[in-house]
């Protein structure tokens, strides 16, 4: 029965709520800012650890140079993702030192081969000039002296041939090839010296292929030279022309002396010999023939290796055939 709605107030203190608020809140702040705090001292060191292995790349590759190329980068510390980084970082670095061996026997090779020639000419001219001589000493000297420069110009020679074939500067014909012909040649020349040690030359099976007939005779002849050196006295040398597929295969093989395994990829090595103590003194063998070889045959996209098994040494020569390279 009243005539105005009854209105009913309830206060509350909520002091004590706002204030809960606040601090939570504050807490809440600073907990936030410990967090990230933490996350970022964890992330740099999660970041540090595992670019560990890069660093050690880093100052291995900083501390390199011609003396430290044995150093190799351990593959215990480092993840399972880095370790083929590693791997290839340590191979190229097994590459790098093999090469800088290379080149530093090559240098000890080229001064050991041109000190000979040089101290003979110096021994000769001081000889001659100690006295006064008539004409005819004055003739011999030079003759000698003349061989010894010819000896040192044919190692020149050789040497800048290499050294065009190691810059890719080397340019060769394109022709067809009859290898049958070619190594009948070179045996009609080897063999005046082959009948005076009873040595017999024979070439079996045939095969064409294209290139330059110039370098692919030098190629061949300084093989049947080598297999001529080091062939027994009545013995035979065989040189075997056969095609395999799209490849040719030439086989120049004699008797001898077995090479031990070791030392048969480093036949092509410029001035390597199987025994370091040898050297050889005629003017014709500088101890590059077998490394010209290799740059001719590669040069023609083909390839050599050598084996040597139950006393018999061969030299094979793979070669794209005459189709094959023209296609």
């Amino acid at each position: 029965g009243q005539d105005k709605p009854l209105t009913v107030m309830l206060i509350f203190d909520v002091t004590q709520h706002m204030a809960f608020f606040e601090t939570l809140e504050r807490w809440f702040w600073i907990g936030l800012v410990i967090s990230a705090l933490v996350s970022a001292a964890l992330g740099w060191m999660v970041a540090r650890s595992g670019l560990r292995p890069i660093r050690l790349v880093t100052q291995v590759a900083a501390s390199m140079s011609a003396k430290s190329l044995k150093e190799r980068i351990p593959l215990g510390p480092v993840p399972q993702e880095l370790q083929q980084m590693v791997l290839s970082f340590n191979a190229m670095l097994s590459r790098l030192d093999d090469a800088f061996v290379r080149l530093s026997n090559f240098s000890a090779d080229i001064a050991h081969e041109l000190r000979t020639p040089v101290s003979n000419l110096m021994t000769h001219t001081e000889v001659v000039l100690s006295r006064k001589r008539n004409i005819e000493d004055y003739e011999d000297n030079l003759y000698s002296n003349l061989d010894d420069l010819k000896r040192m110009g044919r190692m020149i020679d050789e040497m800048l041939f290499l050294a065009k074939s190691d810059n890719g500067l080397i340019t060769h014909e394109n022709k067809p090839i009859d290898l049958v012909a070619v190594v009948e040649k070179l045996l009609e020349y080897y063999r005046l010296l082959a009948d005076e040690r009873g040595i017999d030359l024979k070439v079996t099976g045939r095969g064409s292929v294209r290139g330059d007939v110039l370098m692919l005779d030098r190629a061949i002849s300084n093989l049947l030279s080598n297999a001529l050196r080091y062939t027994p006295e009545g013995k035979c040398i065989t040189v075997d022309i056969r095609q395999k597929g799209t490849s040719i295969s030439v086989s120049v093989e004699n008797p001898g002396e077995p090479i031990a395994p070791e030392h048969l990829e480093k036949l092509f090595d410029r001035f390597y010999r199987v025994d370091p103590a040898r050297r050889e003194g005629s003017p014709s063998n500088a101890g590059l023939g077998l490394s010209i070889t290799r740059s001719i045959i590669e040069a023609h996209d083909g390839k050599i290796l050598c084996t040597s098994l139950n006393g018999k040494t061969a030299f094979h020569i793979e070669l794209p055939c005459a189709d094959a390279r023209k296609a």
